[in-house]
């Protein structure tokens, strides 16, 4: 079962495309951060909803948000899908232990091997703000990631 709204969202340091170290505790009392976790690099409906977000990059930029997709691909399947797609966001490789931080999330799929397209809004606090998962199959709506940025405090100056 995935976590709820208004929890506390679980650490984890995850290599990035690049093979950089990334923890999502480096963000703390910095700036909110969206992970957006999808099954697997390379497959249409996932193809769709990244190019969808380097699309409408600013909007999470405009709110000093940390955009982070997250799939049990290796860094450099993620590497290559990055630099095909031209994505200037990180990609996370929860590779191995294999799906170790969809679990802790609550949405790793046993069955298939990868993770359920699931996307959690963490304030700079470090606590789940909003969250939505769609069916197998069905993508996210930019309009769904519009309406969970508006689930965030404003950044204290």
């Amino acid at each position: 079962m995935a976590l709820e709204n208004d929890t506390w969202a679980p650490d984890f340091e995850l290599s990035n495309q690049y093979g950089e170290k990334i923890r999502l505790s480096q963000f703390r009392g910095v700036k909110p951060v969206v992970l957006v976790f999808y099954p697997l690099a390379f497959s249409g409906v996932c193809t769709g909803e990244l190019c969808t977000l380097e699309d409408n990059i600013a909007m999470f930029r405009d709110k000093s948000v940390e955009l982070i997709g997250i799939s049990v691909d290796s860094k450099s399947t993620l590497r290559a899908w990055s630099e095909l797609k031209g994505f200037d966001f990180n990609l996370l490789a929860d590779f191995w232990p294999h799906g170790d931080v969809a679990k802790d999330y609550g949405v790793f799929l046993e069955s298939k091997g990868f993770s359920n397209r699931a996307t959690f809004v963490i304030d700079t606090k470090g606590i789940i703000r909003a969250s939505f998962i769609t069916a197998p199959g069905e993508p996210r709506s930019i309009e769904a990631y519009r309406a969970a940025l508006e689930e965030l405090e404003p950044l204290a100056v």
